[in-house]
């Protein structure tokens, strides 16, 4: 044995921890909104759900990622407690298929054998020239994630020989069999070095990985590594009820107190199985011969899935353990609360959940805006005392949904490894101020019909009439800013613009018309100051929809983002013809309604490279 010898024990464990977190990163980065999907919908029973747990681990290679996402979609109220025990038990089966793919270290082929090529020697650098020529070279849109996916495995099976050679190396000392026969005569030792090397990793895949790679030295026998890998599950799982935890809702902490009491039910259950088997010389053959990769591999799974089967009934016994180990808390006074609490810190390891969340908290920051403004709106005829109250009290909760899922957006930040899920969240956090001055105005048109119930004053007939038009027109720009962040629409963003400008011309005319009759004597001089702050706060939601629009097309364009202008000169000219046509359009429809009240026929204002002015 030699300091050469352990270096390269400690970068094969290296190359092996980073291809597994590399690997699992990029699957759960890859497929988490539809693991989200099959977790909501294959709940319905206890087994469907167990099952779902099980494929879901398999597929992301971590019994934790799948534990985790489960706490944040229980605290998010998308699942219930009860809904998630299937799911636990599962994943802790289906974390077991890491080691399954591992104990291809044992495999037996000759030169010109075709089973060659799944040899880890082989597997490799297989894995690795085709995950670099996808990130490379790839031009799918998921190429570098699923580049990433390859380069991981094959760091994952380099790292794994890396440590073979070494532990081969390290053998002839005598160090590990010293130190593998202790555990042997000791399972209590056996069972806290499990659970401790667990701990340590964050990862019960990893841990047995280890203990296979070391088994290739011929020098582990069952008596020694069974009490190891059963106090690997405890090691793991208490790391991930540490995860769940983490800024959680009671019932989401609750999901990581069933783990912890599933996996001491585990333990408890295969000590004292495999003691009463031993004891009546069954396990005699097998007791102190040498394990292989293989046998691990197979001890996991049998413990695991045997446990999942004989522990299953007792789901109910967890579930209302762990109500009374975590007691619930005073609930939340706020109208939104169930949409805030979906933000939740686990979901940081799963940025699609994240995202997602916040497009939820987004989009009813929109509609309690909206249906502000609409409030507002209608007290311009008729002043209600509690409508203001109404809208005051909704506003207070659209400024509560900024303040927290800003935090949660700047906390989100560093979790983000993905161009796409970057450029979310930049549209994201543009739009969340937009909202949030939605609200605002229609804050201040309701103190537009505040101050005119307080002086006795009301607008003319006729303005009130010019009023409905100029309100087809918010309408409508409403309607297709919702659709375009709702559906994330293009074509429903890019017509936002030159109804935009049609409005506000339309809302320059309207002052102009008012001030007609200001000095006709046709309108009321105490309704002056009420009717140009009314304009102003129209023109700025149009603004404000605009901006939104803007942010939309910038998320698919990310080329735009510091080039506005840009922007409006695409839709402007050759590239944009149907601009115009919206324009005019809307133009001509909106302005013959004005001259159908009486007013004089506008024409449009034209710049002269004849796009609007």
């Amino acid at each position: 044995m030699s300091i050469f010898d352990v270096l390269s024990l400690f970068g094969g464990l290296a190359m092996f921890l980073y291809g597994m977190r590399l690997m699992g990163d990029s699957l759960k980065e890859n497929s988490s909104g539809a693991l989200k999907t099959a977790l909501e919908r294959m709940t319905n029973n206890p087994v469907s759900a167990l099952l779902t747990g099980m494929l879901v681990t398999a597929l992301i290679q971590s019994s934790t990622a799948t534990i985790v996402i489960t706490s944040g979609l229980v605290g998010a109220g998308i699942l219930t407690l009860h809904q998630s025990l299937g799911i636990i038990i599962g994943a802790n089966v289906g974390t077991t298929i890491t080691g399954q793919i591992i104990r291809l270290l044992d495999l037996d082929a000759g030169a010109s054998s075709w089973l060659r090529f799944f040899q880890p020697s082989t597997l490799a650098p297989v894995a690795l020239i085709i995950g670099i020529v996808l990130i490379m070279g790839g031009r799918m849109k998921n190429s570098r994630s699923i580049g990433n996916i390859a380069i991981g495995f094959g760091i994952l099976f380099s790292g794994l020989l890396n440590m073979t050679g070494a532990v081969s190396n390290l053998s002839e000392s005598g160090l590990i069999e010293n130190m593998f026969r202790g555990l042997g005569e000791n399972p209590v030792v056996g069972y806290l070095t499990g659970a401790g090397v667990a701990f340590m990793l964050q990862s019960s895949s990893a841990t047995i990985g280890i203990l296979q790679a070391f088994s290739s030295t011929g020098l582990l026998t069952f008596k020694a590594i069974y009490s190891v890998i059963v106090g690997i599950y405890l090691g793991d799982c208490v790391t991930t009820a540490i995860v769940c935890s983490i800024g959680a809702k009671p019932e989401a902490k609750r999901v990581g107190i069933v783990n912890i009491l599933f996996n001491l039910s585990e333990t408890v259950v295969v000590l004292v199985v495999v003691s009463i088997v031993h004891r009546m010389g069954l396990l005699d053959a097998l007791w102190d011969k040498p394990v292989n990769s293989g046998i691990i591999a197979n001890t996991n799974t049998i413990f695991n899935l045997g446990c999942a089967i004989a522990l299953f009934p007792m789901t109910g016994l967890y579930e209302k353990a762990s109500r009374r180990i975590i007691k619930d808390e005073v609930k939340e006074e706020g109208k939104y609360k169930d949409k805030l609490s979906a933000l939740s810190p686990a979901f940081f390891n799963t940025p699609a959940l994240a995202l997602g969340s916040l497009y939820d908290v987004l989009l009813t920051m929109f509609e309690a805006s909206r249906q502000n403004f609409e409030r507002a709106w209608a007290m311009l005829d008729n002043y209600d005392e509690r409508q203001k109250e109404v809208i005051l009290a909704e506003e207070d909760e659209i400024d509560h949904m900024t303040d927290v899922s800003s935090r949660y957006m700047v906390q989100l930040l560093p979790h983000l490894q993905s161009e796409d899920h970057i450029l979310i969240l930049n549209q994201y956090y543009k739009v969340i101020g937009e909202f949030e001055r939605l609200g605002d105005h229609a804050v201040k048109i309701s103190d537009v019909a505040e101050g005119m119930a307080a002086e006795n004053t009301a607008f003319s007939e006729k303005a009130m009439k010019e009023l409905e038009i100029l309100w087809e027109q918010l309408e409508r720009i409403l309607d297709l800013t919702d659709l375009a962040f709702r559906k994330r629409d293009v074509e429903a963003a890019t017509q936002i613009e030159p109804l935009v400008r049609v409005a506000s011309e339309f809302i320059q005319q309207l002052n102009k018309n008012h001030f007609k009759r200001m000095s006709s004597g046709e309108c009321n001089l105490m309704a002056d100051a009420f009717f140009s702050n009314l304009m102003m706060e129209c023109g700025r939601i149009t603004g404000i929809c605009s901006n939104i629009g803007i942010a939309t097309v910038v998320r698919v364009r990310p080329e735009l983002a510091d080039h506005e202008h840009l922007y409006y000169e695409s839709l402007q000219t050759s590239g944009e013809q149907n601009f115009m046509k919206v324009f005019n359009e809307a133009h001509d429809s909106y302005f013959a309604a004005l001259e159908a009240l009486g007013e004089e026929k506008t024409e449009p204002e034209i710049a002269s490279d004849g796009t609007p002015a």
